[in-house]
């Protein structure tokens, strides 16, 4: 019996000008010079901007011949997860990783915290603006870290810019696709449900696609676009709104415009319109898919006509019982890191909105899997027109994301520009080419 309409392992046809690319990340074996002292970060945000936080802080302490302060997790109101960075990440191989780049430390010393009382809100603290250039910590902050010793730099999401030296993008690699690893316990549970789902795709080789469905109460009520859920959600969108924006949507002059953001892309794909566009995209009821979401809103309402259209469809929480999720539960992040691994090893990620989560995905993706990301990126301002157009044939319908998945291939290889994020594109910094093949790109 045919499982399959395609096998999902002839989606990506597409080389980069013939050439293959491979891991190429340099790790020192000398001896670090004495370091010029100790930098401490607050990590905000979620999982992946923490991780942004993570690796933008070793490349300045690299940078700065400083000695790195395991980072501190800023407990958040939305993510409300007060998890340390050895409950996310494996602390330990984390610091013996980078010992000859970048020395990691998990405190600052006692002699020099006995001169602030103990108390790390009363060392210097530095207001870096967004993207400052490697400029700037050289001639701002280096001055000051020589005379304090230990300075702090919070926040620290984005505070570095992308467009750097390439010894400085080294450390970003360095911390980024080699040192940063979770911690034991997700790595377990992450890796235990990826089998699960190659075993359950066993008639496609193991083979399986990962979808990232961002519609979450919170992420729908911030789109500020209407769906379907009439007076009922309008009314849950203004509590979820007020609940965690407290006044910002209601200030006054503030114009919503639901119609104006589906027409600009803004709103998320709600789980109906993303069934749709996997089915018009050649995907059937057989294939396998991994949900990464949060709790979806109105889920019973919302998540039907989906789970009709792809019956395999699987969850963390339909993977692995109650008792194995227990020590994640709670814990946002932490079940974030979950799906990210699941979503690591499909053969196909599809990603629905934009944000941290899809774009550290895409680049991990394209330094495991020889510089194609493997991901499915709809052009939602399309979709919106071709979504809201009633005499628009299934057959119609369906060239269009045939179209739509053959354009996320081409787009597969794509080499970093100088403003691009590097945990995005890794080629050239973080890989190298491997070799060249007789095969052209297609």
């Amino acid at each position: 019996m045919q499982l399959y309409s395609f096998k999902i392992s002839t989606i990506w046809k597409r080389s980069y000008k013939g050439v293959e690319w491979k891991p190429c990340v340099n790790m020192s074996t000398g001896v670090l010079p004495e370091s010029n002292g100790f930098i401490f970060i607050e990590a905000n945000g979620g999982l992946n901007q923490q991780r942004t936080s993570i690796c933008n802080a070793v490349a300045v302490a690299g940078y700065l011949n400083a000695t790195l302060v395991i980072p501190n997790f800023h407990y958040h109101s939305i993510w409300k997860d007060p998890s340390k960075f050895g409950d996310i990440y494996d602390e330990e191989y984390f610091i013996d990783t980078l010992a000859n780049d970048v020395r990691v430390v998990d405190t600052v010393p006692e002699y020099l915290m006995e001169r602030f009382d103990y108390n790390l809100t009363n060392v210097y603290n530095f207001r870096v603006k967004a993207w400052a250039p490697t400029s700037y910590y050289r001639d701002s902050v280096l001055p000051k870290l020589l005379e304090e010793k230990v300075i702090r730099i919070s926040p620290f999401a984005n505070r570095l810019s992308f467009d750097a030296p390439r010894a400085v993008q080294r450390f970003r690699c360095l911390a980024n696709n080699v040192a940063l690893r979770f911690s034991k316990p997700i790595l377990t549970q992450g890796e235990t449900l990826v089998n699960k789902m190659k075993g359950l795709s066993a008639n496609n080789a193991g083979k399986y696609v990962s979808v990232h469905l961002r519609f979450e109460e919170d992420m729908v009520a911030f789109s500020c676009c209407v769906f379907d859920g009439g007076d009922q959600e309008k009314q849950d969108m203004i509590a979820a709104r007020e609940r965690g924006w407290k006044g910002k949507f209601t200030k006054p002059g503030r114009v919503i415009r639901p119609g104006a953001n589906r027409l600009n892309g803004k709103c998320p794909l709600t789980p109906l319109e993303v069934g749709l566009m996997l089915r018009g995209m050649g995907f059937n009821k057989s294939t396998y898919i991994f949900l990464a979401a949060g709790p979806i809103y109105s889920a019973n309402r919302t998540m039907a006509p989906l789970l009709e259209m792809f019956p395999n469809l699987q969850t963390k929480e339909m993977l692995a019982s109650e008792e194995d999720l227990a020590p994640f539960k709670n814990f946002s992040s932490r079940m974030a890191a979950i799906d990210y691994t699941v979503c690591l090893h499909s053969e196909v990620f599809v990603t629905t909105q934009g944000g941290n989560f899809p774009h550290f995905l895409m680049g991990h993706r394209r330094y495991l899997f020889g510089g194609h990301s493997k991901t499915i990126r709809p052009d939602k301002r399309k979709l919106a027109v071709l979504f809201d157009n009633p005499k628009l044939g299934w057959k119609s319908f369906k060239r269009q994301m045939l179209s739509m998945r053959s354009h996320s291939d081409s787009k597969g290889f794509e080499l970093k520009r100088s403003s691009d994020s590097i945990y995005i594109f890794p080629c050239p910094d973080c890989m190298c080419r491997k070799n060249k093949t007789t095969a052209s790109a297609t």
